[in-house]
Order: structure tokens, then sequence, then C-alpha cells
């Protein structure tokens, strides 16, 4: 068994009533690497997201982080046993600085209740790690600016920040491209060939250039189901993608 496979999905369906949203989907993110989802709206991505960050529950199949069988694990449990997530919309606290909304991230990773004395800018434990990742996430030189006067992209990276303060191994991220211009994509795609090296990172994404270029590992979804997975140039060659997605012949 691969042990840098970190978090593994087996046979996740997830029905709405007569609806099945997921069809016995599999997937493996591996340390290392990027596994983009793609798919139009409604292809199912959202819900496989939220199943594996533990949102909702799957009607069938098993979740499994780091070898441990975690599909009954409520969300915050997975977040503290090493689940990142980020979603579409920013979840930051725009009158708080960068460096406290990291620093509450950390906070709720390691909470530390018996420190009831202690101010929390001087905690030893959450303001490291709330400076290791906002240095990692590229906002060393904005640690005392409102988190509401960021850029649009620098505050998708707050949310990546936000992330990485509770030390996570595997990371979700829900279209963290999503609005951003040709500059702060850039800056986005180098900071996620940065964050792949100790992590594994699952990346739902509609940017398609994008996807082609950051991810190892490409898993096309129509209607719930995958109709492939594969290398991003195998994918580009698939016929039956070609024809449900990406517009060819």
């Amino acid at each position: 068994m691969n042990p840098d496979i970190l978090l593994r999905g087996r046979g996740i369906t997830r029905r709405w009533g007569g609806l099945v949203a997921v069809n016995q989907v599999s997937i493996e993110l591996e340390r290392g690497k990027v596994h983009a989802v793609i798919g139009t709206n409604g292809a199912g991505k959202s819900t496989l997201i939220n199943i594996l960050s533990g949102e909702i529950p799957p009607s069938e199949g098993e979740v499994e982080l780091l070898g441990q069988d975690i599909s009954r694990w409520t969300q915050p449990r997975r977040a503290r046993a090493g689940l990142g997530r980020s979603y579409q919309r920013n979840t930051i606290y725009p009158s708080f600085t960068v460096m406290e909304n990291c620093r509450l991230a950390a906070q709720a990773r390691a909470p530390r209740p018996w420190r009831l004395w202690e101010p929390a800018v001087k905690c030893d434990v959450s303001v490291p790690a709330a400076r290791d990742a906002a240095l990692r996430a590229g906002l060393e030189d904005l640690l005392e600016r409102p988190a509401g006067l960021l850029s649009h992209g620098q505050k998708r990276q707050l949310e990546i920040a936000m992330c990485l303060a509770t030390s996570p191994q595997v990371l979700l991220l829900d279209e963290p491209l999503a609005g951003m211009g040709p500059e702060e994509t850039e800056r986005m795609l180098r900071l996620l060939a940065t964050l792949k090296r100790d992590h594994a990172i699952l990346l739902v994404e509609h940017d398609m250039d994008a996807v082609f270029r950051i991810a190892d590992t490409i898993t096309v979804m129509v209607n719930g189901s995958v109709i492939a997975s594969d290398t991003p140039d195998a994918v580009r060659a698939n016929a039956h993608v070609q024809a449900a997605y990406l517009g060819g012949h």
C-alpha cells in the first residue's frame, strides 16, 4: 500500500431522495500531487468535496484519512486529524488582521482552554503557527492589514493560510482561482506548486487552462459519475471527455 496516499474515497454515493448526486466515485489523493476534479455545474463536484470534508455523510461508501476510516467523523474531528478545506466563498473575518485570522484558525486546531490567563496574542503555539502559515501563503508583509482590505487574490491566499495554520496534510480547495485576474492566478498557481511538496491536494476548479497546467491527475465527473481519471494529457485526448465537457468532436 502506498504510504503517500493520504486520503481515499471508495465507492462514494450520495442520494437526495430520488436524485443521485454522486454515484460510486472512488478517488485517491497522494502527497506531492495535485488531483483536480472537473465537470460542468451539477456534475457532483461540490457534493463530493463536502462528503470528503465531512460536511455531509455519504449514502454509501467510505472515506479514509491516513489509513483510518473517517466516514462517520464530524468535520471538526477531520480537521484536527489533518484535513484542511477552503470554500468557494470567502470565509475570512474582514475586520480582523491577516495575523488574527490565521491565529484563530491555529487556535481551533489546538485549543488550550486551561490557559485562561494567557493573552491569545502571546500563545506560544498558535502565534508561531499563524506566522508560519502566512509566510507559506505569501502574506508575510501583510500580517497587520485588516483582511477586508486585501485584494480578491490576497483573500484567497488568506483562506489557504488559514487552512495551513491548522497543520493539515490534505488540502481540499474549492475553486481557489474563482474571480482572479491573470496575475493573481499566476501567484496562486505558484503557491499550489509549492504546497504540493508536503501535502495531498484536491482541486475543484473551472479554469481549465490552470487545471491542465497544475494538476498531476484529473478526474472528470458528469451527472455524478466519473467518466475519466488520468493524467492531463490522457484526459485531454479522451474522446468521452471531449464530447461531454471539453467541446471536442
